[in-house]
C-alpha cells in the first residue's frame, strides 16, 4: 500500500512538472529614420554641424572649407523641426539656424 502511494505521489510529481512553455521574442524594434540634408560650407576652413534637437546637440559631421556635404543624424527624421548649428573648427565662430524643418532636399549655406 505505501509502495503504491509512493509511486502515485511521484507520478503526480513528474507529470505537474513537466510543462510546455512556450518563449516570445520582443518585436523587431523600428528601423531609425534618419533624413539628409546638405550643408554648402562657403568659408575657407571646415565647420562642424550638429542638429539640436529635443534640446541637445548631435554632431551630423564636419564640412571642408568651400564644399558641400550631404550630413544626416540616426534618428530625426523627415519633417523634424530643428535648430542647425556650425562651428568652425577652431571654434571662433558659430553660425545657426532654428527652426528648420528637415526634409532631403534643405540646404543651408554657412555664413
Amino acid at each position: 500500500m505505501k509502495r503504491a502511494l509512493v509511486t502515485l505521489i511521484l507520478g503526480v510529481a513528474l507529470v505537474g512538472c513537466h510543462r510546455s512553455v512556450k518563449v516570445n521574442t520582443a518585436p523587431a524594434p523600428a528601423a531609425a529614420t534618419a533624413v539628409t540634408f546638405h550643408v554648402t560650407n562657403n568659408l575657407a576652413q571646415p565647420v562642424n554641424v550638429y542638429v539640436t534637437t529635443g534640446g541637445s546637440d548631435v554632431l551630423a559631421g564636419q564640412v571642408a572649407g568651400n564644399s558641400t556635404s550631404a550630413l544626416s543624424v540616426p534618428g530625426v527624421g523627415s519633417g523634424a523641426t530643428v535648430s542647425l548649428k556650425a562651428r568652425t573648427a577652431d571654434g571662433t565662430h558659430t553660425y545657426t539656424r532654428d527652426d528648420v524643418t528637415l526634409t532631403s532636399s534643405y540646404t543651408w549655406q554657412v555664413p
